[in-house]
């Protein structure tokens, strides 16, 4: 039964393993080593070390329940552990290390106890009963975790140190910026299911007025912010790391987040005259303030 979509997991693996090493090699470049390893290296190392042993027990448990917890779990230890082996600690480096700790906290929080009221995520019914494509899946973590990272930990690991300047200032403040429509759109929208006269209704309040999708819109925004703070002291092959948040723009935009979720919207409510009105006059992603007069109440 699972014959086809096994062979394709088997396919994808090794491309995946491929653009790690890739991303793992130019980070590397220009960056601190320790007993002759690269620090960007081992840490990368390390998220996938963790995404596998993460696996095996989730397999064997056949659940997904602590698969978005285990992933932002990586993103704090890799980067306290990136910051602990490099020998030159400086602003730049604390600074990026507060924001992935808070940005990951706070997700991985979100992520878990949500997860934990529903029961389970519909995602993996399929996915979970095989054992290469769950694999994958958490292979596939182990990717978004490096290609997210990456900007950050060659900033916090490159031998190329410069003081705290007008790059860090701005970038912290895109990044609280893009953090807080992120966490406020996420509480709304948390607010709003709670309410039992919602059930079976989309929410076109607050932030999501202004957008379909404005916790996707803040994190890409923050992961801007991110690139923003590391770009001075990125030299060489550690420029390609600022591939970061481009690849978040991608895998949100064009591959795991918006198609997926405005198909799901469609099936549910496409064809409802106050729904196709919402997207009407609503943005997909970059917030806009709603036309006069247009229909709050969802």
């Amino acid at each position: 039964m699972h014959e086809k979509p096994d062979r394709s997991a088997l396919i994808t693996l090794p491309i995946m393993i491929l653009m790690v090493l890739g991303i793992t090699l130019a980070g590397s470049q220009g960056g601190d080593s320790v007993l002759g390893l690269p620090v960007f290296a081992m840490a990368i190392l390390v998220a996938f070390v963790i995404q596998w042993a993460g696996f095996i027990a989730a397999y064997l448990l056949q659940t997904e329940k602590f698969f978005d917890l285990l992933g932002s779990i990586t993103y704090i230890s890799i980067t306290v552990m990136a910051v602990w082996l490099s020998p030159v600690i400086d602003g730049r480096t604390i600074l990026l290390l507060i924001l992935v700790v808070i940005w990951a906290g706070r997700l991985g929080f979100f992520l878990f106890r949500r997860i934990l009221k529903a029961g389970k995520d519909a995602r993996f019914d399929d996915i979970k009963v095989s054992f290469v494509r769950f694999l994958n899946t958490w292979t596939l973590q182990g990717l978004w975790v490096t290609l997210t990272l990456a900007t950050a930990l060659a900033a916090i690991t490159t031998t190329n140190r410069k003081e705290f300047d007008l790059f860090a200032i701005v970038g912290a403040l895109v990044w609280i910026f893009g953090f807080a429509v992120e966490a406020i759109a996420d509480a709304q929208k948390s607010k709003y299911l709670k309410d039992q006269g919602n059930k079976g209704r989309f929410i076109e309040t607050g932030l999501w007025a202004w957008s379909r999708h404005p916790n996707y819109f803040g994190e890409i925004v923050l992961w801007v912010g991110v690139a923003i703070i590391a770009m001075p002291v990125l030299r060489g092959w550690q420029l390609t790391t600022l591939i970061s948040p481009v690849f978040v723009m991608l895998l949100l935009t064009r591959i795991s987040g918006l198609p997926i979720l405005e198909k799901r919207a469609d099936e549910r409510w496409g064809g409802q005259k106050d729904y196709e009105a919402y997207k009407l006059r609503t943005p997909v992603l970059i917030p806009w303030p709603p036309k006069s007069g247009s229909k709050k109440s969802g």
